[in-house]
């Protein structure tokens, strides 16, 4: 599951200096959104594991610098409407991820937490390596698998302009920056703004 605690972080600091073949993961919304955004039990927020503490997020920022965490996940469970519409207690946890992962992604950017290449090394070279596929790098030979973005165009995410099924987010009409532009798969273009 996601590494979600500023307590996990030491056993598992611990684990890779003895040499344990392990990696590490979390998600955009564990590293972007606190327990205090879920505010007056808004569903849309209700994640599995659940938002933590400030302190909890900075803590996952810090080790996922310190290469600690190795991937960022767009964590992308979402839920039908009707699942989301029930009291918080009973509402279904989890939210549109794969649409938000960019723009969210670059929050850190732009605050100053991550660079570029960290956020980009834990989206996609770091998985790619953990499951052995020759993606996520921009070499001879390997797939032409990429993302153009402008980094700074500010936008509001509308939940109703989201292409996937479900509509849940916790990012509905949250101010953004970053746009992809064109998106393309083994040098297919597969989207294009």
């Amino acid at each position: 599951d996601q590494i979600t605690t500023a307590r996990a972080v030491p056993a598992l600091a611990r684990a890779k200096s003895n040499g344990l073949n392990i990696t590490a993961g979390t998600s955009i919304h564990h590293l972007t959104l606190n327990e205090f955004d879920v505010a007056e039990y808004r569903t849309f927020f209700k994640l599995k594991p659940p938002l933590r503490s400030e302190d909890d997020r900075l803590a996952i920022i810090d080790a996922l610098k310190d290469g600690i965490i190795d991937i960022i996940s767009s964590m992308h469970t979402p839920q039908d409407e009707e699942s989301k519409r029930l009291p918080f207690e009973e509402a279904a946890s989890g939210a549109v991820g794969l649409e938000t992962l960019l723009p969210a992604a670059l929050r850190l950017y732009h605050g100053g937490l991550l660079d570029l290449p960290s956020l980009f090394r834990a989206m996609s070279l770091n998985p790619a390596k953990r499951l052995g596929l020759p993606a996520g790098r921009l070499e001879v030979g390997a797939p032409a698998d990429l993302v153009l973005f402008d980094p700074d165009a500010p936008f509001v995410l509308n939940r109703f302009g989201l292409l996937s099924k479900s509509k849940n987010t916790p990012f509905d009409e949250a101010r953004m920056q970053g746009k992809v532009l064109r998106t393309f798969v083994n040098g297919n273009e597969v989207y294009q703004r």
